[in-house]
């Protein structure tokens, strides 16, 4: 296993057990996060998602929380991993399964310079959101509304963390 693939599985391994601190480590200060509902830049945004998304499902669903991973490689300069998380979506109380797949970038000292996780919105909407989720979540205007919503609850926290 190369020092990437070691980062993926102390990020993934950390995830599970709902240790927003180390994977912060996982980091470099300048990473970048993309996925259908966030998009990052800098380790404090990074650090700040992994903390509250850690802290929704420690405080409203512990017993719901379950997280895979799988397939962790890298090529020396890029990543990949399976992953799977079960919880429940604080907003809505409903239990989510949701599959992704993640690439990955990395500094030579083997951080993760960026992370892009891709998924499918609708299938996740129509779980998180039920009956809005499954008619708009196809809806460009409505990704948008939710990633708005996303950045905003984001930054709420992180400036709560201060």
């Amino acid at each position: 296993m190369d020092i990437n693939e070691q980062t993926l599985t102390r990020l993934y391994s950390a995830f599970a057990k709902l240790d927003a601190d180390t994977m912060a480590k996982c980091y470099a200060e300048d990473a970048t996060f993309d996925d259908p509902v966030f998009s990052l830049h800098g380790s404090d945004e990074v650090a700040g998602m992994w903390h509250m998304l850690c802290d929704a499902a420690r405080n409203k669903g512990r017993q719901d929380w379950r997280l895979d991973f799988s397939e962790v490689r890298s090529d020396g300069t890029n990543g990949r991993a399976h992953w799977e998380a079960r919880y429940r979506f604080s907003a809505s109380k409903r239990l989510v399964h949701n599959v992704i797949e993640a690439t990955f970038t990395f500094t030579p000292d083997g951080l993760i310079a960026s992370h892009t996780d891709a998924f499918d919105f609708w299938h996740w909407s129509r779980q998180a959101l039920g009956l809005g989720g499954f008619m708009l979540g196809w809806v460009p205007f409505f990704r948008k509304q939710v990633r708005v919503q996303a950045r905003e609850a984001l930054n709420k926290y992180i400036q709560s963390r201060q």
